[in-house]
């Protein structure tokens, strides 16, 4: 009785209070009223604008969270709480039954992928329906330095891969070894200097330093010494790539929310000015001619001497279905965006893998002894001199580099676009044009179906193949397919050089400020960081 009296009180209320409410409205000036419709219209139209795909999912029957409007899923991302791969492991494991799940980037629907199948479908078998990176909010780039390698789109991206290919072959890489060497012994007697009672030491910027001053010399020709100078002006130019801004990451969330009224926002900021500046006095230089170094800048400029690049589009088609014949020009442009994708992208993903495979061996005494015993058996066949051969040979240490980058890859998750109207045969699902596709790597590589004992460092598990065989389809450290990274087999073997340098000379140790699971850093959405560096003890082993 009480609660049925307590119901008509509010009902009574709630009329009192739309009847005065309505009262009021009438009293108003005509002017007032029309301004006050004016703001309900407006309201009401951006409402609709920053929802109008949130029904895309739904529609189709994937499950997803509900999305926020303008935001969508990726409020946490834009407001620096958590990373895009963060974000991925959360979609990942909160939907376990699922192969796909739905998600937003702001108002653009893109579809999270958990099956192995699907995986391979999408990298390699489909690879034409997702040649597309999807990083570019257009298709037709605006900004100069992102028309490198990684980011460029479509028959741009084909022709330059099809070019700067032959720079990565084993014969090229086996010629570039001595620079590798020089820069590893530097490592092992200058950067680190620990005694056998040890030294703390940031792995992370250590190894940092290491991979800058080889891809210096090996891109373009440069002796900088960033293991010996601390300021040096090319480590700077590395941290000012992927140093987090506020008003660079507002650019980029308006660019995904607003495509069309911010396409021209640059967000490469200064660094364009400065890699321009860079890459230019190089190639003035070497008077716009190969200097013989074989270095990154004198392939790009017998590129140039070639002439133009021609290859069959992966766009376009001829009325009876043949590709068309396209043809691109190596400008000063496209040049400086590839070098500097080239540094970008060696020094910084190398840095993060070894100093995290240390940061294990530091934690696993058992292993990292192992892998030492092989360094030194391997060495002792070479006059204790690093070489080509020797890092070949050191095969427990591979299986420790590959075990690290399972662990913690520098790219947590990788990302395709879909080009046209595409069906997933296996869940009856058709996407459209447009439509991102999100790669967890970082959830795919720590799920125990297809790792034993996941969160455990165990290099021996790539000793042999793979006990699932859709294991094979969600170990990414690299990407897979045609877009998979170009400079793998060299950032493997600078990465490994460095790894053997140090440990055949030093033990590694946690140190007192050493965190057992690193903080990831949020803010860091195209490589993954963490917070406060990798501290570790460096002691001196005695042999």
């Amino acid at each position: 009785m009480f609660v049925s009296n307590l119901c008509s009180v509010i009902v009574s209320l709630s009329a009192f209070g739309l009847y005065k409410f309505t009262f009021s409205l009438l009293t108003l000036k005509p002017s007032t009223m029309l301004t006050l419709a004016v703001v309900f219209v407006l309201f009401v139209a951006v409402y609709l604008y920053g929802t109008r795909t949130f029904k895309y999912w739904e529609k189709r029957g994937i499950k997803h969270d509900k999305p926020i409007p303008f935001f969508g899923n990726n409020s946490r991302m834009y407001l620096w709480k958590k990373s895009m791969t963060q974000i991925g492991v959360e979609m990942y494991w909160k939907y376990p039954k699922e192969k796909v799940v739905g998600f937003y980037r702001a108002m653009r629907p893109e579809l999270v992928i958990r099956d192995p199948e699907i995986i391979k479908r999408i990298f390699v078998s489909d690879f034409g329906y997702f040649h597309m990176r999807g990083i570019n909010t257009h298709k037709t780039v605006i900004e100069p330095m992102a028309k490198n390698l990684f980011l460029v789109e479509g028959d741009v991206w084909k022709l330059l891969r099809q070019r700067m290919t032959p720079a990565f072959t084993s014969g090229k890489l086996k010629a570039m070894f001595p620079l590798i060497v020089e820069r590893a012994e530097r490592l092992q007697n200058h950067a680190i200097n620990a005694p056998t009672t040890g030294r703390v030491l940031d792995s992370r910027e250590i190894m940092a330093r290491y991979t800058t001053d080889f891809i210096g010399a090996c891109g373009f020709g440069l002796e900088m010494d960033s293991l010996s100078v601390e300021n040096s002006s090319f480590r700077q130019l590395g941290i000012d790539i992927f140093k987090f801004e506020v008003s660079l990451i507002v650019k980029q969330m308006l660019k995904e929310m607003f495509p069309e009224a911010c396409k021209h926002f640059k967000v490469f900021g200064k660094l364009e000015n400065d890699a321009n500046a860079l890459v230019n006095n190089i190639l003035k230089k070497r008077n716009y001619e190969p200097c013989g170094r074989n270095d990154f800048i004198d392939l790009l400029l017998e590129c140039k001497k070639k002439g133009k690049i021609v290859g069959q589009s992966i766009e376009l088609t001829k009325p009876s279905g043949a590709p068309e014949e396209v043809s691109l020009e190596l400008t000063d442009e496209l040049m400086v965006a590839q070098v500097m994708v080239f540094f970008g992208a060696g020094f910084e993903t190398s840095s993060s893998s070894t100093s995290y495979t240390l940061h294990e061996l530091a934690y696993n005494p058992e292993e990292q002894q192992k892998v030492q015993e092989e360094i030194d058996r391997v060495l002792a066949k070479y006059d204790n001199k690093l070489c080509y051969d020797a890092v070949s040979e050191m095969s427990y240490l591979h299986c420790a580099f590959k075990e690290g980058i399972r662990m913690f890859p520098s790219l947590g998750h990788l990302v395709r676009k879909c080009t046209r109207k595409y069906t997933f045969p296996d869940i009856d699902l058709t996407i459209d044009e447009g439509v991102s596709i999100y790669i967890p790597v970082q959830a795919l590589h720590m799920d125990p179906q297809y790792f034993d004992e996941p969160e455990k460092f165990k290099p021996g598990r790539f000793l042999t193949d793979f006990i699932n065989p859709m294991t094979k389809n969600i170990y990414l450290p690299f990407g897979e397919g045609p877009r998979a990274c170009i400079g793998e087999r060299l950032g493997l073997m600078q990465s490994l050089a460095g790894l053997a340098a140090v440990l055949s000379r030093y033990s590694v140790e946690p140190a007192p400020e050493t965190l057992r699971c690193p903080k990831i850093d949020p803010t860091s959405n195209i490589v993954q960081n963490v917070i406060g560096g990798l501290p570790l003890m460096f002691k001196l082993r005695s042999k």
